[in-house]
């Protein structure tokens, strides 16, 4: 079976209270952040009585194309979830938001990130009776919430937390209130918003652009907010600790337009390319990028470089995954699927390919192929961040060491696997001054191999061997 020669990040999250069209308003926003998952779908409403919910598998605009929906999915406060699996199977069962029924009542979560010790607490709780639903590292969290001897309900999502390892940003409602917290390390995004008498929390930004609602501010490290009767109340449930900051968010998986981490996606990327045009000058004619996430980068290099940059490729937005088939021509068949090169730029001029980052190299030697298929003399790959030698355990779906392909080639190699005239990454000094490091650090470890926390070993091999 083809292994899927790209990144995936494992979900975007949104929660609404205090609007009567607070289901609506959770599509919208699962609309916006439609790139952070596409496998599945789901959104949970309560009207302060009753917890009702739907859930899909594939696309916001699929899963809910029926209007009746939003008739059973009543209420003022909703949460919603996009999904993209990095650890359970891809299946129905896995969709989000998970839901439950306490003795405080009925309960529902959505999370993007994953638990690192989500093994050790699984058998811990199954040794003392629980049942679990799914195999997602989600349903950890209820379980843990029903065991917990606090006595309110807030209380006990803390002592919650404060067993999980790793990265996550948490949504949780009950009945009359909705819940939210980011791990003490600030791994993922999670931002709170204001529109008309309603809070809203959501991974991104641009969930509240799309709403026309006012950014508060990011939800803290370690901080656990409540959301009821129109107010809200800040808890810390964890003291401070170093800040972990996922840079892939910047690189990859946020959109341009967001801001994440008190700063906006947009400068990032056009830094990186900036900062790679001067550590990585080539002697071309003009720069082009792999659409769409490498685009802002490509033109912060066309800048820096005073090359003319160009549309060479183009994506065709209505292919979903790559599809997968066993045999190697109908493999190369999809990628040219997705992309097609525009001859008329191409033709006769020395390219320059600016692409995000390269995980297998498989999809980019079929595009250099392409580019010099429409015509191009020379084509010359530059990456807008450092070679990828590590997997990830906090929320990307990177592959094992061996199926990254930097993590047992040299550039020099990569260069010849890749068929192109010449090959350069972002230096990891060039990406860390792209960024911002007021409000502390960032995770690289898919660059360096160095993890801020520790992973259990049993999730490390699960992981390994899921690809």
């Amino acid at each position: 079976m083809m292994k899927k020669d790209c990144i995936n990040c494992n979900c975007a999250v949104v929660g609404i209270c205090g609007s009567p069209e607070a289901a609506r308003m959770a599509y919208l926003a699962l609309y916006a952040q439609q790139h952070r998952g596409q496998e599945s779908t789901g959104i949970a409403s309560s009207d302060g009585q009753r917890l009702n919910r739907h859930i899909g598998r594939g696309l916001v605009a699929d899963v809910f194309s029926d209007p009746a929906i939003f008739n059973l999915l009543g209420g003022h406060m909703a949460i919603g979830h996009n999904r993209y699996s990095t650890t359970g199977a891809s299946s129905i069962v896995n969709a989000q938001p998970l839901t439950a029924n306490f003795r405080e009542g009925h309960f529902a979560i959505c999370h993007n990130g994953n638990f690192t010790n989500s093994g050790d607490l699984r058998r811990m709780l199954e040794e003392q009776g629980s049942l679990f639903q799914t195999s997602t590292d989600t349903e950890v969290v209820p379980h843990l919430i029903a065991r917990s001897r606090e006595k309110e309900l807030i209380d006990k999502i803390k002592d919650a937390l404060l067993q999980i390892r790793g990265a996550y940003s948490l949504v949780m409602m009950c009945r009359d209130r909705i819940y939210a917290a980011r791990d003490p390390h600030g791994f993922r995004p999670l931002c709170l918003g204001f529109k008309e008498g309603a809070y809203i929390v959501a991974s991104e930004t641009c969930a509240l652009d799309l709403l026309r609602a006012d950014l508060l501010r990011d939800i803290q490290p370690g901080e656990l907010i409540e959301i009821h009767d129109g107010k809200i109340e800040s808890h810390l449930f964890s003291p401070p600790r170093p800040r972990h900051s996922c840079i892939f968010e910047f690189i990859y998986f946020a959109r341009p337009d967001s801001r994440i981490f008190n700063e906006n996606v947009d400068r990032v990327r056009r830094k990186l390319g900036k900062i790679l045009a001067l550590e990585s000058p080539a002697d071309a004619d003009i720069v082009i990028s792999v659409p769409d996430s490498s685009n802002t980068a490509a033109v912060g290099y066309s800048r820096r470089s005073n090359l003319k940059f160009e549309l060479g490729l183009i994506r065709n937005h209505y292919v979903g995954r790559t599809f997968i088939h066993p045999q190697q021509d109908m493999r190369d068949f999809s990628v040219r699927v997705k992309f097609n090169a525009v001859r008329g730029i191409l033709r006769d001029r020395r390219v320059v390919v600016i692409e995000d980052s390269i995980v297998r190299g498989t999809t980019l030697r079929q595009l250099v192929r392409l580019i010099r298929h429409a015509g191009a003399k020379e084509v010359h790959v530059r990456v807008s961040s450092p070679p990828i030698i590590s997997p990830c355990f906090y929320g990307m779906d990177f592959p094992s060491h061996n199926e990254l392909i930097a993590a047992h080639k040299s550039v020099q190699e990569i260069e010849t696997y890749l068929e192109c005239d010449s090959l350069a990454y972002l230096s990891l000094e060039g990406l860390l001054k792209a960024v911002l490091h007021d409000e502390g650090g960032y995770c690289t470890a898919c660059f360096t191999g160095e993890y801020p926390l520790a992973i259990e070993e049993d999730y490390n091999k699960y992981l390994h061997e899921k690809t």
